[in-house]
């Protein structure tokens, strides 16, 4: 260790020096996450005599292209052997670093590993992290980083995420090409110049967005923290099935649709979104959840998505009532014929282009806006979007129109119809 002349950048001292056990690192191009992981490599290497190092990348020749000259002219004063037919570096106190590939799996079985590294996650699949390399840490009780370059809303974006919520094993972190202060800032900006704005926010600002269709604009979103004096609430609900997400165990489970329950407050200048519940629970616990809504807002109509879904929370809704002695009727929400697509398109967009829906601040504004810009995009859920739309079927908000008599039609100011 004495021998090493370690040099970190911030945004890598950051990182390395938290002791959080895992590590989710989202990072631009050329911002400087393969040297972080080629010194954390060796530092952790230095720093234990039991068990493996392993640093993966999706192939085997990416592991070699990318980290293999970086160990070595890094780590050369405490390095013993190397061998680079088989990818493997032994340090001075006997430990060794592995190169492997994520395409060959079957490699990677039945080791005893005490530090991790897994490089453009986003490109592996993620059974080698669930399946093969997170039990190799167990025994070891050993450290992971995940570094890369977002692709879109994959296992990736979902461990990222996981690394923002309560778990005190997990921390995530997001830096752009930017964050490099040895990269020339007119280097990137000329790269911009080339690039397609999506690619470059991908590429460059490590973004998690996925190609949407740009239905919803950033410029159409208000906040108002005060309710407003007129109006009456609704509630609108989107069922999603009753598994308790917080037990999930497989990515593909992680990713199931999530309940959302919309709470607003409608009258005479538009929409007021007081709150979006939303989660993925169990049946009772759902039927709980509307409930709690309900008693809580008071609100003159409550509606429900029809199906077998709402079939199967209705009875524990009708329990929950009976118990509490609090009655309310529950109104059957449809798709009217339309595709999901068109129905949210025509509920929204004009009122929020028309300054007709403003949001209430809480919690849940970040993952309704995260779902409102990417939609319609098959790889980002669109639940809390899509109980939003149903108020439009609940709520009978009257506008006043001069008109003469006999001479008249109703219409809906923002829809048009």
């Amino acid at each position: 260790m004495t021998d090493l002349n370690v040099a970190f950048l911030d945004w890598q001292r950051e990182v390395y020096e938290d002791p959080v056990r895992f590590k989710v690192v989202a990072a631009g191009r050329r911002c400087g996450k393969s040297r972080l992981a080629a010194w954390a490599l060796i530092i952790e290497g230095l720093q234990t005599t039991k068990g493996q190092v392993f640093y993966v990348a999706p192939t085997q020749g990416q592991a070699r292209d990318i980290m293999w000259e970086t160990l070595m002219e890094l780590g050369h004063s405490v390095i013993k052997s190397s061998h680079i037919n088989n990818l493997q570096i032994k340090l001075i106190n006997g430990t060794t670093i592995a190169l492997k590939g994520a395409d060959r799996p079957e490699t990677m079985r039945g080791v005893s590993l005490k530090f991790l590294v897994m490089d453009e996650y986003a490109d592996m699949k993620p059974e080698v992290w669930e399946q093969i390399l997170r039990p190799a840490l167990a025994d070891q009780k050993g450290k992971a980083i995940f570094i890369g370059t977002p692709m879109g809303r994959n296992h990736f974006y979902d461990l990222y995420r996981h690394g923002q919520g309560d778990d005190p094993t997990f921390a995530s972190w997001h830096f752009t090409s930017y964050d490099n202060n040895l990269l020339d800032p007119e280097e990137i900006e000329a790269a911009k110049g080339s690039m397609s704005s999506f690619a470059f926010r991908q590429e460059f600002l490590a973004s998690f967005e996925a190609a949407g269709g740009a239905v919803f604009s950033e410029d159409w979103i208000e906040f108002e923290t005060e309710e407003p004096d007129e109006g009456d609430y609704y509630i609108s609900v989107d069922l999603a099935g009753f598994a308790d997400i917080e037990k999930a165990t497989t990515s593909k489970q992680k990713k199931l649709d999530t309940t959302s329950i919309s709470v607003v407050k409608c009258g005479p200048d538009g929409w007021w979104v007081d709150n979006i519940i939303y989660g993925r629970w169990d049946v009772k616990k759902t039927a709980d959840k509307i409930f709690q809504a309900v008693r809580d807002y008071q609100p003159i109509a409550i509606g429900v998505e029809k199906g077998a879904l709402k079939n199967a929370v209705h009875p524990y809704l009708l329990d929950k009532m009976k118990q509490e002695q609090f009655f309310f009727r529950v109104e059957e929400l449809t798709h009217g014929n339309k595709r999901k697509t068109d129905r949210i398109i025509w509920a929204l967009q004009g009122r929020f282009e028309h300054g007709q829906i403003t949001l209430n601040e809480g919690k849940w504004n970040t993952e309704f806006l995260d779902q409102l810009f990417q939609f319609p995009n098959h790889l980002v859920h669109d639940d809390l979007v899509d109980s939003l739309a149903y108020i439009d079927q609940l709520a009978k908000v009257s506008y006043a129109y001069d008109y003469e008599e006999d001479e008249y039609e109703f219409m809906d100011a923002i829809a048009g119809y």
